[in-house]
């Protein structure tokens, strides 16, 4: 449990803090915590014992029940920052279960025993380095429930065939699929070009939920807009042929992507075909530090705040070098606002002009799968 918690449109609700008041135009954060608060090793939570180890934030605790932020510059999303949860040392939370037992190989985690407040239940995860000794570690009886699989396939034998077991499909709201343009390439800096490879895409996917915008499906944030980028194989060869590439005979690209997009990428090079584009695809481990485009995905953030990604500022997170001072602008704005109709107003804005710009293509939100014992 964090000081907030987010409602599934990402709205700000109470947690750990009843209510809050917001101060000097969104710089001071004052947090009135709930009564009778406990962590899971029967210490009452204080406002003394909150440490989110923020950098350049003042924090104080007037009282046992109130905290204070103050920060240096207004930042809007930081009622998102603090739903992270909280904890003392040891990782000991506010929740139902803390951690009796901690396997680790190296760096990585094996497993995590977790025992109940009275004892009587216990939860234990296993990890696992790759997706297909997850799936053997199932098969095997190691464990009871996977999740987050991106296929149910196992040897040949989908997942659906085994007697024993139950599988459910949900969507990763949270996780986007993207075609990313490199703005800085000689090509891929004509924006006709990236948008006709933009409207070459299908309005469907059997990987998942389509999306046209790069914020989540269901947030607060997201508006209507006439232009969505649906499929329109005439409008794409139009762009091409006014490009800057339009004298240059077939146009050539060349598609980084990561291993689970293979198939994917087969896809959307026939999609591009149709507009006489060829594609080469090449696979790779990681997003790569040079590329002409980039088929991967990112996290979408639960605040519409999407600084990191596409301020020209940001050169370490905006992977495709997009450069828009207008879209600066409304970054900056959004993330100094504290009313929530205007922030509302700025990101249909910012939405509305990023997709027009089309620094990247917006897929899909992927489909992933639970499997479990019955």
């Amino acid at each position: 449990m964090g000081l907030t918690s987010l409602s599934s449109d990402g709205t700000i609700i109470p947690a750990a803090a009843k209510s809050w008041d917001i101060k000097d135009g969104g710089k001071t954060y004052i947090f009135y915590l709930k009564d009778n608060l406990y962590f899971s090793d029967g210490v009452k939570l204080t406002s003394k014992l909150i440490d989110y180890g923020f950098s350049d934030v003042t924090v104080e605790d007037p009282s046992d029940s109130i905290i204070v932020f103050k920060l240096k510059e207004p930042y809007s999303p930081f009622l998102v920052t603090v739903s992270r949860k909280i904890f003392k040392k040891n990782f000991v939370g506010l929740g139902n279960y803390k951690i009796k037992n901690i396997k680790i190989n190296g760096d990585f985690v094996q497993s995590l025993k977790m025992t109940s407040k009275d004892g009587k239940n216990t939860i234990v995860y296993q990890f696992y380095p790759t997706q297909d000794s997850l799936k053997s570690a199932f098969a095997l009886g190691e464990v009871d429930k996977v999740e987050d699989l991106t296929d149910i396939n196992f040897k040949n034998i989908d997942f659906t065939d085994f007697k024993n077991a139950s599988v459910s499909k949900r969507v990763e709201s949270d996780k986007l699929v993207t075609v990313f343009y490199n703005t800085d390439d000689p090509l891929l800096s004509d924006k006709k070009i990236r948008k006709a490879l933009t409207y070459a895409l299908p309005d469907e996917f059997s990987y998942g939920i389509r999306s046209y915008t790069s914020l989540n499906s269901n947030s607060w944030a997201l508006s209507e807009f006439s232009d969505t980028m649906t499929q329109d194989l005439d409008h794409a060869k139009s762009l091409l042929s006014e490009s800057s590439a339009s004298d240059s005979g077939k146009i050539k690209i060349n598609m980084k992507t990561l291993p689970q997009y293979n198939a994917l990428a087969l896809d959307l090079k026939k999609d591009w075909e149709k507009i006489g584009i060829e594609t080469n695809i090449e696979t790779v481990d990681t997003i790569p530090e040079v590329f002409q485009v980039f088929l991967g995905e990112y996290y979408v953030p639960k605040d519409p705040d999407q600084y990191s990604l596409w301020h020209s500022d940001q050169p370490a997170t905006n992977i495709t070098r997009y450069k828009n001072l207008r879209i600066d602008k409304l970054l900056e704005d959004g993330r100094k606002t504290v009313d929530i109709n205007e922030r509302k107003q700025i990101y249909s804005d910012f939405e509305k002009y990023l997709v027009d710009d089309a620094p990247a293509s917006f897929l899909f939100f992927p489909y992933v799968y639970d499997i479990e014992r019955k």
